[in-house]
């Protein structure tokens, strides 16, 4: 074959594999379809549940809890001026869909993180997997996306699940290897078991890293938020991609702010979390 033709051939190979897939697997992607936008539905349901001043007193009154009482009333007010510019319903399809694909993320990626930290080898196997994974443009996980479940919500969580993972896994792994060996030494000595060594030393040592893979989960689930309009996911990132087609540009700003604010709160609201600053007065 001529070298020329590789390209061509790596390139049908592929687009076969995917319909394959696509047609042979569509009973399972179809209910991987359902059980993602069923649960996106059920957070946004949630979200809408209460009117915008609740959502508003509530993220305030967690944000005094974990910082203080400035900091509180800062997450209402931002929170309240989403609603001013009449951006609420897609400010909360946004934190739905950053919510759930960073749950989802986290429930994958910290179990696997916690393997990691146990098996070397395994942590050498994930490590070009994740390298690869947080190097490729972000919009690559959608175009198979689309291929199996279309457009919508999932596939926006799909690709979201995936940028958002690496974090949890890396974070969580780290912060499993770095627990001091003479608490492991001391562990073993009073006879701990295994599990109890991992409760009661490990997992404490190792919480402060894996809050960190928390934060950054949540960060890179929000980076991917205006990629995930393309697609249809509602929210903000698609008022922007809506606004740049039609070069309204006084909205696109406006749902940019909104997105910087739900960016900088909950980054915020985790860092605290982490840092364990409960109650800490003003």
């Amino acid at each position: 074959m001529d070298m020329s033709e590789l390209p061509a051939a790596f390139d049908t190979a592929v687009d076969d594999a995917l319909f394959w897939i696509g047609d042979n697997g569509e009973g399972l992607f179809d209910f991987l379809r359902a059980v993602l936008e069923g649960t996106y539905g059920a957070i946004l349901w949630l979200l809408e549940l209460v009117p915008f001043y609740g959502v508003a007193v509530l993220a305030g009154l967690l944000g005094w809890w974990l910082a203080n009482r400035w900091f509180g009333l800062a997450v209402g007010l931002a929170l309240a001026f989403c609603a001013l510019m009449g951006l609420w319903t897609e400010t909360m399809a946004t934190l739905a869909l950053v919510l759930a694909a960073t749950v989802l993320a986290l429930a994958v990626g910290i179990p696997i993180g916690i393997a990691a930290g146990f098996l070397r080898s395994l942590d050498r196997v994930l490590e070009p997997v994740l390298d690869l994974i947080q190097t490729l443009p972000p919009y690559i996980y959608l175009l198979p996306a689309i291929a199996l479940m279309g457009f919508g919500p999932a596939t926006a969580l799909v690709a979201t699940f995936v940028v958002a993972m690496p974090p949890a896994v890396r974070l969580t792994a780290l912060g499993i290897r770095r627990t001091p060996r003479e608490f492991l030494e001391l562990g073993a000595a009073s006879g701990l078991t295994p599990w109890q060594m991992f409760t009661k030393i490990r997992l404490p040592f190792a919480l402060p890293s894996i809050m960190a893979g928390v934060n950054q989960s949540l960060m890179m689930a929000f980076g991917m938020v205006v990629i995930a309009g393309i697609v249809g996911s509602g929210g903000l990132g698609e008022t922007i991609y809506g606004a740049v087609r039609t070069l309204d540009i006084a909205t696109s700003i406006n749902a940019a702010i909104a997105i910087v604010i739900l960016t900088m709160v909950l980054d915020r609201l985790t860092q605290s979390a982490a840092a364990g600053r409960n109650g800490r007065p003003a």
